[in-house]
């Protein structure tokens, strides 16, 4: 039911956020409608305490005695026991059907260069094949390895939830069935100017942005994926971002060391080399986890120091994957009013008083947002930091070129997957690295790791490769430029 104006009028003034009406008596009664609608899902406390910790009053960041880095289990090597021991427990949980997969894909391909959700982006050079397909791809694997269906829970924001949807819908789901696939949508919170007043997208709409990644954290008890989990016996639950073409999906050597060692939240961590390498730094901060932003770096001087060989002390950076049980989701969502929110100066486009679209060159507002590491703060066990591979696990995109882009990715699936062809024996030849020159894409669904790649290979006759080739996900070479041999 609609708010009634003098109500929306009244509230607005409360808060001194009454410049939202501005337009109202110019407005259709249909947009009346939408800029009712875009102000009753305003949470106004949680807003007016936002404005007056981070715009009213200037922050400073929080004071540690001591910060300590954590430790870590080294990369998965199967010929330790331990390693074994945590493989075998994952593939247990697998076959139990007793977990679920979270991915947070609420982001828009612009910085790519195109017009859709980021998932859907033809990331495979020679298929193009779209990220949302590699990661069904791998689900697809697992479903069929272990015998169980993993519920594939994707956060997704008003933005992009009708369109991907409809990709969704017109792939078929990728085979692994509607019923198994899970949209929710996480909650969007107004932007602010610099003086904290609410922001109009257009006269009738409040400009609004995605409440963070760790806005997941409400989705999933508010949007009713903590009662399918319930319902379907799950009570350990995986996470990745969309943009990672590379992550391992429920990698069941993860899943095991969090459930061997009793975690609440577990994280992978990637090895820095670089002192101001742009991830974030798990660390122990006066004896309690927290993960620290590079973006906040200067703040704390002891997260920059290095051995004697030059290397970052505080290696563990942040390559956002983890794993949940079900019932920590539950406790921090309980608690979830003491959860940590950030802001980000950021160039918002808007209309101004006199109702002029501005599309401004600088910061000229805030967005605020929450991270899900910072869960890291309610753990109550000790959490697994486990060291991931050094290829093949992470090359997130987030730009065309460049460091942490299409091409980068490319390249990786080039080299990842090229030495899967030279290990199998293929006759391809190779660059003064060891890889193949040209393009090369093996399906998911076909083989998840090398030495799977290589055990389906084996008494294969291969043809000459003498360019790009894509196998596909019933081992078949589905395009190369490539001469059969007899």
């Amino acid at each position: 039911m609609a708010i009634r104006v003098e109500d929306l009028r009244e509230t607005l003034e409360q808060y001194g956020q009454e410049h939202v009406l501005r337009f109202w008596d110019n407005l259709t009664a249909e947009e009346r409608g939408v800029l009712q609608e875009s102000v009753a899902t305003v949470d106004f406390p949680l807003m007016a305490r936002l404005i007056d910790e981070w715009i009213h009053n200037e922050p400073s960041a929080e004071h540690f005695s001591c910060i300590d880095p954590v430790d870590v289990i080294p990369e998965p090597d199967m010929s330790h026991g331990d390693t074994v021991e945590a493989f075998e427990t994952g593939e247990v949980r697998l076959a139990e059907g007793r977990v679920g997969v979270i991915m947070v894909a609420g982001g828009q391909g612009t910085r790519l260069g195109f017009d859709g959700p980021k998932g859907a982006y033809p990331v495979g050079s020679i298929t193009g094949k779209s990220l949302f397909q590699y990661h069904a791809e791998k689900i697809l694997n697992l479903e069929r390895r272990y015998r169980c269906i993993l519920p594939w829970y994707i956060m997704v924001s008003g933005a992009n939830e009708a369109a991907t949807r409809e990709f969704f819908e017109a792939n078929q789901y990728f085979g692994l069935g509607r019923e198994n696939v899970y949209f929710f949508q996480q909650d969007m919170v107004p932007c602010v100017d610099e003086h904290g007043r609410f922001m109009l997208e257009e006269p009738c709409r409040l400009a609004k942005s995605p409440n963070g990644h760790g806005g997941c954290i409400p989705a999933l008890a508010e949007r009713g994926v903590i009662a399918d989990c319930h319902a379907r016996g799950i009570d350990t639950l995986t996470y990745f971002q969309v943009d990672n073409w590379a992550v391992q999906v429920a990698d069941p050597v993860f899943i095991g060391y969090h459930v061997r060692q009793g975690s609440e939240m577990s994280s992978k961590v990637r090895r820095k080399t670089e002192l101001r390498e742009p991830v974030g730094v798990h660390c122990l901060c006066d004896g309690q986890y927290r993960l620290i932003e590079y973006s906040e770096l200067d703040f704390y001087p002891q997260l920059l120091e290095v051995d004697a060989r030059g290397n970052p002390v505080h290696f563990a950076g942040n390559p956002a994957m983890h794993v949940f049980s079900v019932p920590f989701i539950e406790r921090v969502y309980a608690n979830y009013q003491q959860f940590p929110w950030h802001r980000a100066h950021k160039k918002i486009p808007h209309v101004d008083s006199a109702g002029n679209y501005v599309r401004p060159d600088g910061p000229n507002g805030y967005k605020f947002e929450t991270f899900i590491f910072d869960a890291l703060q309610f753990v109550e066990r000790a959490p697994v930091n486990l060291e991931l591979r050094a290829m093949g696990e992470y090359t997130p995109i987030k730009q065309f070129e460049g460091a942490g882009s299409v091409l980068e990715a490319r390249d990786h699936m080039r080299r990842h997957w090229g030495a899967w062809l030279v290990e199998a024996g293929a006759p391809v030849p190779k660059d003064a690295e060891g890889y193949p020159p040209f393009d090369v894409e093996i399906s998911p669904a076909y083989a998840l790791s090398k030495e799977e790649f290589v055990l389906k290979s084996h008494g294969r006759h291969w043809p000459a490769i003498n360019g790009p080739i894509a196998i596909g996900a019933g081992g078949e070479i589905s395009w190369a430029e490539a001469n059969a041999s007899a």
